[in-house]
């Protein structure tokens, strides 16, 4: 059954969205129970890689082929809008409250106008401007810089994951011009995927730890699981069903209309974060993220063309 139409593509960013919500959680504790960032990411490249691998092989083997003028766009987009971005966006949510993490990295979303407007010359209303400012008021609210301040590094690796967040979703959008979804998150998915067997230290995790029970922390400290078990939902239900899903959804929306679904991501994540792990956010926390979110949809919107506005 082939999807079509607007519909559809927003339904799957939203459903995208509830997926990294959840696995927002789910990487924390894993990163926790002592798995370095780059072999977390190793381990959802190739999960990703070889379940759409066989996906390709059991429908359309043909949509492999690939042209020499690819070659280059695939590779920096496995680097730097898939592997980095993840690496990220682990990071990140392993040194801060997943709400706050995901809040900072989907600032990306209002890169997107920008990066239009600077690079391509692409009108954009005035309110763009507006939206700017909402988001770094809520940017300040949330960081609570009065109060200390959040973690640093933590910030610092939120703010890259919002840089190739938007790499993500403008060459997401382009890439797919040409090519189908399944090929395209497949070679994004193996460069990512030997990009990090070259780069993370994954030959110094101790195999028997598979089987060790895992505490799922927070609400749910007194359960565990194997850590096999972990892993396997990370890179299924974590990484393979939601970048499906993210892929699908930017070959049926605009880069715009597909950001603005996504921010979801941020209350999905949030919801999760308290519900499973007991992380609140304070009051002036949650202001700053109302003003955010706010800020990035006028932001977005300042995008549209008419044609745009039904592809929300």
């Amino acid at each position: 059954m082939r999807f079509r139409g607007a519909p559809f593509g927003v339904f799957f960013a939203l459903a995208a969205a509830m997926f990294f919500g959840l696995n927002a959680s789910t990487s924390k504790i894993i990163v926790a129970a002592g798995i370095s960032t780059g072999s977390l990411v190793l381990f959802r490249s190739l999960a990703c890689t070889l379940l759409v691998g066989v996906s390709l092989v059991l429908t359309k083997p043909q949509r492999f082929r690939l042209s020499k003028s690819e070659i280059p766009k695939l590779l920096l987009f496995g680097v730097f809008g898939v592997a980095l971005m993840q690496w990220a966006y682990s990071n990140a949510v392993s040194k801060l409250p997943v709400g706050i993490a995901l809040l900072v990295e989907y600032t990306a979303v209002i890169w997107v106008p920008l990066a239009s407007k600077l690079f391509w010359n692409e009108r954009t209303k005035p309110r763009l401007w507006v939206g700017v400012a909402l988001v770094i008021a809520g940017l300040v609210a949330i960081s609570q810089i009065w109060n200390g301040g959040l973690d640093a590094a933590g910030l610092g690796f939120a703010a890259l994951a919002a840089v190739l967040l938007s790499v993500f979703f403008l060459m997401g959008e382009r890439m797919q011009h040409n090519r189908d979804s399944l090929s395209t998150m497949f070679y994004s998915m193996l460069v990512s995927s030997v990009f990090w067997f070259c780069l993370s230290p994954w030959w110094q995790f101790d195999s028997g730890r598979l089987t060790q029970p895992v505490s799922l922390g927070g609400n749910l400290a007194a359960a565990t699981v194997p850590f096999w078990v972990l892993l396997i939902w990370v890179g299924v239900a974590g990484s393979f069903i939601p970048m499906l899903l993210s892929y699908a959804s930017l070959s049926l929306l605009s880069a715009t209309g597909v950001g603005i679904a996504s921010t979801a991501e941020v209350v999905f994540a949030a919801l999760f974060g308290w519900i499973w792990l007991g992380e609140k956010l304070s009051e002036p926390q949650l202001l700053g993220g109302g003003l955010l979110i706010a800020g990035i949809v006028v932001a977005q919107t300042s995008r549209l063309k008419k044609e745009d506005y039904a592809n929300i």
